[in-house]
């Protein structure tokens, strides 16, 4: 007899405090933002801005205002060698050391992890885009000037790397930056983790009628359409049950540049017959033309 733990949204709610008080003002992107990231970072391409937001205490603060130079041919990367900067929701891989490479990268370089799930579903290409420095020799580069990488002044950029976290700082590029109150944002954010509990509990149950029903009749994966994906899905659940399943640090934004598009990213623990298994998943939600919010893409990472 399996022994199921069920996270309900009443746990995820204790597990994970929210940390946007109503009084606050911040981009109307953040919905909930976990504990474990420290600093988030809007790319402002129309004003050739980079915004950083830091926790204080239980808070979110704007701490400053970046020049940053983009891609040539502006914002809106589809493919490979079109020098124009992706839009979406990137998340810091690694830091470089740019010692050996060319000087236009300056004093360091973080790559982001485009493309992601949604980029691949929208078939865009290319990757290497960076957040990295200048040649410092070269000045001050014109807001329009790189292959797609986000540059930023060698000195703002020496100032911001302790505030990179490989896999877990999010950089969200967006063409403008709108603000909203947390309470304004409070209705979506309780129906993105109910949403997110649901898909929690359908596969802690077992439960694939409820598993497959939350994914939306267009998803994708792996170049797999839902009809596909579900057969895989049923197979992998069937052949791995689950004793005991926990959740933490789930981070929900809203996606820029697509409407009724959201991301929930979250660390999954599992316990199977064999093994704890532990992943970091990340969930693309869209509303249907019925107002439901289904997964429209998904990826681990």
């Amino acid at each position: 007899m399996r022994c199921i733990y069920i996270v309900s949204l009443l746990a995820i709610s204790i597990v994970l405090p929210a940390v946007l008080h109503a009084e606050e003002r911040l981009p109307a992107a953040f919905i909930r933002i976990p504990e474990s990231v420290q600093s988030i970072f809007v790319a402002q391409t129309n004003t050739a801005e980079f915004h950083r937001f830091d926790r204080s205490a239980d808070l979110l603060v704007h701490q400053g205002t970046y020049y940053m130079s983009i891609g040539q041919a502006g914002a809106g990367k589809q493919r490979a060698g079109d020098r124009r900067t992706p839009l979406g929701v990137y998340f810091v891989t690694e830091r470089l050391d740019t010692s050996r490479l060319h000087e236009k990268y300056g004093v360091m370089a973080f790559p982001l992890d485009y493309p992601n799930a949604w980029d691949r579903r929208a078939k865009r290409s290319g990757d290497g885009i960076w957040v990295h420095g200048v040649d410092a020799n070269g000045g001050e580069r014109p807001a329009l000037d790189t292959d797609g990488c986000v540059a930023l002044r060698n000195e703002d950029l020496t100032a911001l790397a302790p505030s990179f976290s490989e896999n877990v700082t999010p950089v969200i590029v967006a063409r403008d930056l709108t603000w909203s109150s947390a309470e304004e944002n409070i209705e979506l954010r309780l129906e993105l983790e109910a949403a997110v509990a649901a898909w929690v509990d359908s596969v802690s149950s077992a439960d694939l009628h409820a598993y497959l029903s939350i994914y939306d009749d267009e998803f994708q994966r792996w170049g797999l359409n839902k009809a596909q994906w579900s057969a895989v899905s049923v197979q992998a659940i069937a052949s791995q049950p689950v004793h005991e399943q926990s959740m933490s640090d789930l981070l929900l934004l809203r996606y820029p540049e697509e409407e009724g598009v959201y991301l929930s990213r979250f660390h999954l623990q599992r316990a199977t017959d064999d093994r704890m298994v532990e992943t970091t998943k990340r969930l693309y939600w869209r509303r249907n033309a019925q107002g439901a919010l289904r997964i429209i893409a998904e990826d681990d990472g």
